[in-house]
């Protein structure tokens, strides 16, 4: 078929040359868009965590407050610590079945004084030992006790040894201490004392220590002593 002269025809490559390509979006543009709105739109707090934070600001203001109270305390009525003394004792029996073990049977008098004229105390824990050198013949353990202000308290704390195992030369120097009426014991106390002021409270170790020369059993009495107790 021929074509008129007037006619231009126009190749569809051309066409798609020229005509205009729809609007799509850079996606560098969707991304910006995106977070523009999440910047727009915060995200809310949970209320859980809000009462959380609340709750441990509340508990973080009572320990401070409750620090200097105790502080305060401290500077203002200085307390005094519970004082541990033995003014008396009874050494009954010294005996060996073997030379390797030792029975005995030994009581002391217990003071525990509390000098402080405002505050009361409460010893909840009494744990005393008795030695021998350096080698452990006894324990005892206290029921606990409350002290009010300048306030003393005796106890009579009871011993019985029964086949202690002694090393050989200390069970000879027990046995020469016996022979010459001179007998050498240390106590060693702890105690878990609590202070109470009014609301207030604090509570603290103390420790006791006590070396005691005695006459020998069976009517062994106290001669000399030398105790002290820190924290």
């Amino acid at each position: 078929m021929s074509t008129p002269p007037h006619q231009i025809i126009i190749s569809k490559q051309a066409m798609n040359q020229h005509t205009p390509a729809p609007n799509t979006p850079d996606p560098g543009t969707r991304i910006v868009t995106k977070q523009a709105t999440l910047l727009r739109q915060p995200r809310r707090t949970n209320p859980m965590v809000w009462c959380c934070a609340i709750l441990c600001l509340i508990f973080s203001l009572l320990l401070i407050f409750f620090g200097i109270a105790t502080l305060i305390i401290f500077l203002v009525i200085k307390p005094k610590t519970p004082l541990f003394d033995i003014p008396g004792v009874s050494l009954s029996s010294v005996y060996f079945d073997s030379p390797e073990y030792f029975n005995g049977d030994f009581t002391f008098l217990a003071n525990f004084s509390n000098p402080n004229r405002k505050i009361n105390v409460r010893f909840e824990y009494v744990y005393i030992e008795l030695y021998f050198f350096d080698r452990l013949i006894g324990t005892q353990t206290l029921e606990p006790f409350t002290q009010r202000r300048r306030e003393t308290r005796l106890e009579s704390v009871h011993f019985i040894s029964s086949l202690v195992s002694l090393p050989p030369n200390l069970g000879l120097e027990l046995r020469r201490q016996v022979q010459i009426n001179k007998v050498t014991y240390n106590i060693k106390g702890t105690y878990r004392v609590r202070a109470n002021l009014g609301l207030t409270h604090f509570s603290y170790w103390l420790h006791g220590r006590c070396q005691l020369d005695m006459t020998g059993p069976p009517t062994g009495v106290l001669v000399t002593r030398s105790c002290r107790t820190k924290r």
